[in-house]
């Protein structure tokens, strides 16, 4: 079994998501992805397993998307590139257990799939 969380340490919904993962018994390996952002490929595997576009996962009321002009750029490649480059427009915090993803929002969303 593989279970991995993208976490943000600082948001309450990703602290909330992994500690229930870990109520459940269960111990993620803990990615922070800010530190150690998502390849484009990392990326499009996350929004195939959650069968949503790349603007669902972004946090599209973050200063960097307006700044960016993002709200009418419509090509997926440059959304997931400007994820990327801008790992903090993920929204968070995404569960990845055996082929399949959750977002953790609200956190008992994850249990789906734990």
């Amino acid at each position: 079994m593989s279970l991995t969380i993208w976490h943000n340490p600082r948001c309450s919904k990703s602290r909330q998501t992994l500690a229930l993962i870990e109520e459940k018994g269960l111990t993620p390996e803990v990615r922070l992805y800010l530190d150690d952002a998502p390849t484009a490929e990392d990326i499009k595997n996350v929004l195939d397993m959650l069968g949503i576009e790349p603007r669902a996962l972004m946090r599209t009321g973050e200063a960097d998307y307006k700044d960016q002009g993002l709200s009418s750029v419509s090509d997926h490649d440059a959304l997931i590139e400007a994820m990327v480059k801008t790992p903090k427009l993920i929204e968070r915090p995404v569960v990845i257990k055996d082929g399949q993803a959750r977002l953790g929002r609200p956190p008992e969303n994850v249990l789906e799939i734990l």
